[in-house]
């Protein structure tokens, strides 16, 4: 239950431009349940993002289970945290990242391409974007096994960075600049680590 409101309250605001649209284009067509419409496409984001709390969860329970998590549920591993830095920074910039990216900066563009009437429309429409979401961002979600599950100051930053990340114009390039960071912050742990 963490987990998902966590998630819903870092990934709702990045979905509001969509969400907009889409209650618009619903008014607009007349849609006579516009309403009951934009809210499935909400629970079927926030369907999407409950799954993928289900495994952020899970995971939390096995690094736990297995004594890799500090009491703040942050990595007590420097190995492991670095690799978390250095899979979420190379991630940053893999094609598959772009192509999620990409659907989550283009509202307009997901909805010439995605879209479907009514509230099960809508259920679809949002189980489909909240797909892109999670393929953008679940690197960046795993970096809070690093820096503290509950650290509330990273929480805001990562899902500040994601707000950014979707609203930047994509010439910018924010995400890759992101990784740069990632990668080079997580082979400064890693190198850290051998040292001692």
């Amino acid at each position: 239950v963490m987990w998902a409101v966590m998630m819903a309250g870092m990934m709702l605001p990045s979905a509001a431009p969509v969400v907009l649209l889409i209650t618009s284009v619903y008014r607009r067509r007349g849609d006579r349940h516009a309403r009951l419409s934009s809210v499935a496409f909400v629970g079927g984001y926030l369907l999407v993002w409950t799954m993928f709390s289900a495994a952020a969860a899970t995971t939390q329970t096995g690094l736990h289970r297995a004594a890799f998590l500090t009491p703040d549920m942050a990595s007590g591993s420097a190995v492991a945290g670095g690799a978390i830095l250095l899979m979420a920074g190379i991630y940053q910039w893999l094609p598959i990242k772009n192509s999620c990216l990409t659907h989550c900066q283009s509202p307009l563009g997901f909805i010439t391409q995605q879209w479907r009437e009514g509230a099960a429309g809508g259920f679809t429409m949002g189980v489909r974007h909240g797909a892109f979401c999670v393929g953008c961002c679940w690197a960046l979600m795993a970096l809070l096994f690093v820096v503290g599950v509950m650290n509330l100051a990273w929480v805001a930053a990562i899902a500040a960075f994601v707000l950014a990340e979707k609203l930047m114009p994509p010439r910018l390039r924010v995400e890759r600049a992101a990784g740069v960071f990632l990668i080079v912050w997580g082979t400064y742990v890693l190198a850290r680590a051998a040292a001692y």
